[in-house]
This record gives structure tokens, sequence and C-alpha cells, in this order.
């Protein structure tokens, strides 16, 4: 009976661990030069999609850069995509066909200093066409989606067209060949921004951005701008969010209940400098609720996805708490905005988040950059973590490779897992360096330290006695000079 509880009890802890931390890992991507992840989404296979911008590779100053990667992260394809100028990608979104629409800005090509750039490629990343939007002044693409009509729609901000500011808002519908089917610019006589556009459940348009023409921050600071649309682009109303000082919206997305979630910063309220601020609206863009989330120092978000469960996933970037001075910041909270828990991840260098997205197993993807880790001065940051907001760091390429790391395909050994009262742990350090190796509960907390100085190059044991611990999941973590390795670890008791 005994042994038949055992069994059961590892069961059930095995399925629960592979559901909460199935596949959990960072990664980066990148070269000698400076690599910014802007935009991921989880591809129809598992895999992910990145766009962003490059200095390392392509034919210009910086190119657009696109990344397709397995569900594990490892790189499936790279493309690059611009002139010899200035070129960006903002966000990427798989189509239909299962190819790819990426908007961005382009110095390369159009009309103007500065254009819209819309790029479609095929599920291998091979360009189908490209197409340019905008006058003879900077224009800006920020946001693309495709419609249910296979054509797409895109948001950003004219300085070419307009109402009666210096900039406004722009939002551009083209054919699914991406020819113009029509145009239309918002905002009043200053400054006007959008910067992310979903199509609606009724057929028309939800657009986030910032005005400094409308609000109570007028006409000095900015507030949260957004605007609902018909299917043709004309206006059904225009809401503003924030205090008397600056306040930016940077991302909407329907929830579904048919009302909106807005995310972006505010310095009007909230605990610090600058904070994330939250705003939940009904169908009619009505205030629901607004939350700020962030500490003493500058916190922002430019990222939010509605949950399964109907709560909310945020990410951004937090000055307030974390290893660098600036760390990758994430925010998961119930359908009324309370939050639930707080991550962060980077090292002692600015890492930065651009976006997220829940995954098919209930975990999360975010992309941004890192400074603190990679091959260039910064590079594409890719994280995965589980349900909990967790991320098992891989080893990568900051200081050996995985082969020179790797003994018998990993750097750490356990004798026996699951285990019920002590296990021994093996290492191989490859070089001589610090290493540390500790045990860290299934919330991110370092529980014991089992080595923490320099070794000499060679193979290592050491002995976990479980006495003090509950039983559970756990990690254990080596980290030797600039690499890391994780492996989950089961306690039964």
């Amino acid at each position: 009976m005994k042994k038949y509880l055992m069994l059961v009890a590892f069961t059930i802890i095995f399925v629960f661990c592979t559901q909460l931390n199935a596949d959990t890992w960072a990664k980066t991507y990148g070269g000698t030069g400076d690599d910014y992840g802007n935009s991921v989404q989880q591809t129809k296979d598992g895999g992910f999609i990145i766009a962003g911008e490059t200095k390392s590779f392509g034919t210009g100053r910086n190119d657009v850069y696109l990344i397709r990667t397995n569900s594990s992260g490892d790189t499936v394809w790279t493309k690059t995509f611009g002139g010899t100028s200035w070129d960006v990608g903002s966000l990427v979104q798989q189509t239909q066909d299962s190819g790819f629409i990426i908007a961005g800005c382009t110095h390369s090509f159009g009309a103007g200093n500065e254009d819209v750039y819309l790029i479609r490629a095929n599920s291998s990343g091979n360009t189908l066409w490209t197409k340019t939007f905008g006058g003879t002044y900077d224009d800006y693409g920020c946001s693309v989606a495709q419609c249910s009509d296979g054509g797409f729609i895109i948001a950003g901000s004219t300085f070419s067209y307009g109402i009666a500011g210096y900039v406004d808002a722009y939002l551009i519908k083209t054919n699914s060949s991406g020819d113009t089917v029509w145009t239309k610019t918002f905002g009043g006589t200053d400054a006007d921004w959008s910067y992310s556009v979903q199509q609606t459940s009724d057929g028309g348009f939800i657009i986030a951005g910032t005005t400094y023409s409308f609000g109570a921050g007028t006409p000095d600071s900015s507030n949260v701008y957004l605007i609902k649309t018909t299917s043709s682009g004309n206006t059904l109303w225009t809401r503003t969010f924030g205090g008397t000082s600056n306040d930016e919206g940077y991302f909407v997305q329907q929830t579904y209940d048919s009302g909106f979630i807005i995310v972006g910063y505010t310095y009007s309220f909230g605990a610090g400098d600058e904070d994330v601020y939250l705003i939940r609206t009904n169908s009619s863009g009505n205030t629901l609720w607004t939350k700020t989330f962030g500490g003493t120092g500058p916190d922002c978000s430019n990222s939010v996805q509605q949950t399964k469960d109907g709560g909310f996933i945020i990410t951004g970037w937090t000055y307030s708490f974390g290893a660098g001075d600036e760390d990758v910041y994430l925010i998961r909270t119930n359908s009324s905005g309370d939050t639930l828990w707080t991550k962060t991840f980077g090292g002692t260098g600015p890492d930065c988040s651009n976006s997220v997205q829940q995954t098919k197993d209930g975990g999360f993807i975010i992309t941004g950059w890192t400074d603190s880790f990679g091959a260039g001065y910064r590079d594409v940051y890719l994280i995965k973590t589980d349900s909990l907001g967790i991320a098992i760091e891989e080893s990568s390429s900051q200081n050996w490779s995985k082969a020179t790391f790797r003994l018998g395909g990993t750097a750490l050994e356990i004798s026996k897992n699951p285990f019920s009262q002590s296990t021994v742990i093996k290492y191989f350090i490859p070089i001589r360096t610090r290493v540390i190796l500790s045990v860290y509960d299934i919330s991110g907390s370092c529980v014991k330290t089992l080595v923490n100085g320099e070794k000499e190059t060679g193979t290592y044991s050491i002995g976990l006695n479980a006495k003090e611990l509950k039983a559970g999941i756990y990690f254990v973590r080596l980290t030797a000079g600039g690499d890391k390795e994780t492996k989950k670890l089961v306690l039964m008791k």
C-alpha cells in the first residue's frame, strides 16, 4: 500500500510538474552589434516568431530582423529586410496561410524621410511583397493585424497627413496584397500618436496611443488615447485616460466580454517616478477600473494580454526591482487587475521586454533585449516561463559553447530523482571559474546554496540532504562563469 501511495503521489507531482514547468528557458539571439526583439507570437506549430531590428546582420545600418524558432527556442531560420539605411520591425503576426506580416518603419524606401513599412513573408520567411505608406515627412508603423477579410490594418503616426496637428494617429487598411483600401488620421491641434490596433468582434477597430490634444493633461502633458472606429475607419467614439502629468497608452486588446484592456505608463498616479498603468473599460470605452504597478523608480509596460482564466499578463521594464539597473518586468493579475505575482528577469546590465503572450501550455513567452547576456552589446532576449512566471535559464553562448559546457549531454547529473531523504549532485567544470550551486523552490526562492567559490577544471559531487525541506518540486541551478544549467528535482516524503 505504501508503494502504491508513493506511486500515486509521484504521478500527481510529475503531471503537475510537467504541466507547470514542461518547457522553460531563456535564449539570446544576435551578433556583435545591437539587436532587439520588439514582438513575439507563438506559431501554429508551437514554435515562435520574433520581429525586431539588427545592426549585426543585413545590408544597411539597421535592418528588420525576423527570427523563427522551434518550441524550445532553437533557431529554425533568421531573415533580414531593408536597404542601405535604417529599417525597423515593430510587430509580427502569423497570417491565415501560416506566413507572416511585419509592420515597421523604413528610411531606405518610400516617399519620405521615414515611411510605414509593411512586409509579407511566406512560412519560410521569404519575401512575398513589401509596401510603404506615407508622404514627404516622417510616418511610422507600430502595429499590424490581419483582418477577417484577409487584408491588413496598420496603426502608427504621421507627420505627412493629419487634421490640424503636426503629428496625428495614422490608420491604414489594405487588401490581402497590401494595396491601400483607405487611410484615416485622428487627432487635434497638438501631437497625437497611435501604437496599437486590433480588429474588434463587430468588424471595426480599436486603437490605443497618446494624445496631447485632448484629456486632462492638455496642453502641456499627454493622456492615454483610445479610439473606436467602424469597419471603414470612421470614428465611433474616443476616450482619454490620465491626470495632469504625462500618461501614455502603448497596447490595447479586446477582452472576452467585448470591453478593452490598455497598458502603458503613468506619471499622474502610482508609487514612483513612472508606473505601469493598466486600464479596464467596458465596450463603450468607459472606465471599469485602473491599476498601477511599480516602485519608487521608473516602471513601464508596453504589452498586455488577457489570459485563459480571464486575468491579465503584463510585461515591460522596471528600475524599481530586479538584479540590474533595468530588468524585464512580468506581472500577472486576476480579472480585477489585482496582482497575483510579479517576476523580474535579467542580469547586472539593462534588460527590457517589449512583448508577451500566453502560450498553449499555459506559460508565457516574452521578448525584448538584454545587455546582461548574449554575444553583442545588446541581443534579442526570449524568455519562456511556466504558468507561475518561472523561467529556467539554459546555458547560452556567453562564455562557453554548450558542447564544451556539457558532460554526457548535461553539466548536471542527479543520482536519485525523485528522492525522499538525500541525493547526490554531480557537475562538470571545463575551466577554472567561480561556481554557484543552489537549490530553488517552485516560487523561485533560494532554499540552499551547496557551492559558492572558485573551482578548478574537473568533475565534482556533492550530497543534498533534504531533512529541512518540504516535499515538492525544486530546481538545482549550476552557475559557472557566465553560463547556467538547471535541473528539476522532485522531493517525496
